[in-house]
């Protein structure tokens, strides 16, 4: 499928470079929307997930439905996802935006919680919605919301229900190896730190729930990715170590399985992401997978200053449903 380099997306002159355009979204950026329904659906492992229900107002001969999956240690409430929400609800689809576990605002039952290659909770969500009678379902995914959504489309063990039909996905981490180089850089200190500050509260609070399980005598040595990985997801998920975590759950080696119409988005001065995020050779060979890399963006930002608030990555996103599956 094509590959749009040369996206006409233009960035505000104010925003120069990578990180201004990343955090700009998380600064400053705020949005009220309407009140959602918050259904708590239990997992097949007797744990819960919580997810926002947006509806809209516009009808349609079929019940249209998009589900949006946050980014690393986000939630529904973020402003990315509640624009993504706005756009969707006003172009003719409801919206489910859910939240991975531990992520809503109440600590999840189980010991464990979600990591970049688990698919098992979106199942569960995709599962909810199709029993609902939605007919016509997208997903929509952040980060490594977006990871998951193409290891979910992908991966030859999955079998993706005939009611999801498309998939736009931006920002996406798609070769994990490569994205932990990426967030060892000095520049990227500030987020990494955020991470691991929000990631050790979790853990402390699963040594209350689990204390012969969850050691944490030695949290405070934590200050990576690749240290956090090697001592907690990988012994948690069956994993011999970090980098096998991370070659197992990287999505790129799926791209080539997925079937349906799935557009990533990712922008080139993305400073979370390695030259290895960009699978170009991918979106030239397969039939559905769209590959759009423009200049500018950073990681979830595609700012747009506008009267009506919606920022570039919100149209595009409409815009590319709107065109694989038509309009309401």
């Amino acid at each position: 499928m094509p590959i749009y380099e040369n996206t006409l997306y233009p960035a505000p002159f104010f925003l120069p470079g990578g990180h201004a355009q990343t955090l700009y979204p998380a600064l400053f950026r705020t949005l009220d929307l309407p009140a959602c329904t918050v259904q708590r659906i239990t997992t097949p492992d007797n744990d819960f997930l919580d997810i926002d229900f947006h509806y809209t107002i516009f009808g349609s001969p079929k019940r249209r439905l998009a589900i949006v999956s946050h980014g690393l240690e986000g939630n529904s409430k973020r402003s990315y996802v509640k624009g993504m929400v706005r756009a969707l609800v006003r172009a003719g689809w409801d919206a489910a935006a859910w939240n991975f576990r531990g992520c809503s605002g109440a600590p999840n039952r189980q010991l464990y919680m979600y990591h970049s290659g688990a698919t098992e909770d979106l199942q569960s969500v995709v599962n909810y919605c199709v029993k609902k009678g939605y007919e016509e379902i997208v997903l929509i995914g952040f980060s490594m919301g977006g990871n998951q959504i193409l290891n979910y489309l992908g991966n030859p063990d999955h079998v993706v229900h005939s009611s999801v039909q498309a998939a736009v996905v931006f920002s996406v981490p798609c070769d994990l190896v490569g994205a932990a180089k990426a967030m060892d850089k000095p520049a990227n200190a500030i987020y990494l730190k955020n991470f691991m500050r929000t990631l050790k509260e979790k853990l402390v609070q699963k040594h209350e729930a689990y204390p012969e399980m969850v050691d944490i005598r030695n949290l405070n040595d934590v200050k990576t990715f690749k240290d956090f990985d090697e001592a907690y997801t990988a012994p948690w998920y069956g994993f011999r170590d970090a980098l096998e975590y991370w070659e197992k759950s990287s999505s790129v080696k799926f791209l080539d399985r997925v079937r349906i119409p799935t557009l990533l988005i990712s922008a080139r001065n993305d400073p979370f992401l390695w030259p290895t995020c960009y699978p170009t050779g991918h979106a030239h060979r397969s039939k559905y997978f769209y590959l759009e890399t423009p200049a500018d963006g950073g990681h979830i930002g595609f700012v747009r200053i506008a009267d009506d608030d919606y920022y570039w990555s919100e149209i595009r996103a409409v815009e590319f449903i709107g065109q694989v599956m038509g309009s309401v």
